[in-house]
């Protein structure tokens, strides 16, 4: 009973925890004079994606790889087919923006590249080293070339990019005091969350019989997705397409990039068994497919939402059922 009372208490405080350390560090940002774009580029990114960062260290240290590279893993799939399945089944998601097109191919880049480290059976801290690398160079190119959009789309009478919207929904008129206190309260939250749902979901994952691999893929993912959750069901109420999608892309890229390079820094990740022979290739699959329809048909439709959906569950009950 203990081990699913941390999960559920692990799952709040990732979740309240990321809330208030995107509300905070945005708001904080925003009272030092640090652009929009800037703050949609890097701090949300980064500040959506700490869940994971956390958990997948935490993991890591305590000896349970599967888990960190499941929540990775896992949580990449989770927000293309679950998050933007639902988004896509309340609002259609327009993709016409150049700057999604953009992210759409980095992510399917970086999903080729976790599958070519996959063959040598760990991540290395030089690879590591090589992917964090690779994510600061691209975050330089993104804001660069949003900052001629937002030229752009100046002299045509708006001013307003894709990550300037995303900073924007997590925008308020709280003080840098307030802030600064809802930054530090979020992290902390975050580390006793990651905490408590790594310990909860190793026991329950040893006390059923399931592979810690399996937990990670699935619990643990969806629990540090949470955040990218709320942020892109918001946003589909509001009908704001590039915000979602902007927000998926942003997630997947600074989880491979990131979180594995970070935590592959830390610690070499070994990278086997059933999340090297079908999971990442999933994944991978998952990306070429998101691509192609942002690419080619421009819009995540009601339909296409609803197979993205029933994908995600059926990948789920394959998973659980086939152990």
């Amino acid at each position: 009973m203990i081990d699913y009372i941390l999960i559920v208490a692990g799952l709040f405080l990732l979740f309240a925890g990321g809330e208030l350390l995107v509300r905070g560090s945005v708001q904080i940002s925003k009272r030092l004079g640090i652009s929009a774009i800037l703050i949609g580029v890097v701090v949300v990114g980064f500040g959506t994606s700490t869940p994971e960062l956390l958990v997948s260290v935490q993991a890591s240290f305590a000896g349970q790889p599967d888990i960190a590279l499941g929540n990775v893993v896992g949580s990449c799939i989770a927000n293309s087919l679950l998050i933007l399945g639902l988004a896509a089944i309340i609002t259609p998601i327009l993709c016409t923006d150049k700057n999604i097109h953009r992210d759409s191919i980095a992510v399917f880049v970086a999903s080729i590249a976790l599958f070519v480290l996959s063959f040598f059976g760990v991540i290395s801290q030089l690879s590591g080293g090589l992917m964090f690398a690779a994510l600061i160079g691209y975050l330089i190119y993104s804001y660069q070339a949003e900052r001629r959009a937002k030229a752009a789309l100046s002299s045509t009478g708006e001013s307003i990019t894709v990550h300037e919207q995303e900073a924007e929904q997590f925008e308020s008129d709280l003080g840098l005091g307030i802030s600064l206190l809802m930054s530090i309260g979020g992290i902390a939250m975050l580390v006793f969350g990651a905490d408590f749902l790594v310990d909860g979901a190793s026991n329950i994952a040893r006390s059923l019989g399931v592979s810690e691999a399996i937990i990670g893929l699935s619990l643990v993912a969806v629990g540090t997705s949470l955040p990218e959750l709320a942020a892109s069901l918001s946003a589909a109420l509001k009908k704001n397409s590039d915000v979602i999608i902007g927000n998926i892309l942003g997630s997947n890229l600074f989880n491979i990039l990131a979180i594995l390079g970070i935590a592959s820094l830390i610690k070499p990740m070994p990278v086997t068994g059933q999340i090297a022979v079908f999971d990442i290739p999933f994944a991978l699959g998952v990306a070429f497919i998101s691509m192609l329809i942002i690419l080619k048909l421009k819009k995540f439709g009601k339909l296409t939402g609803i197979v993205l959906f029933t994908v995600y569950v059926l990948y789920i009950l394959w998973m659980y059922v086939a152990t």
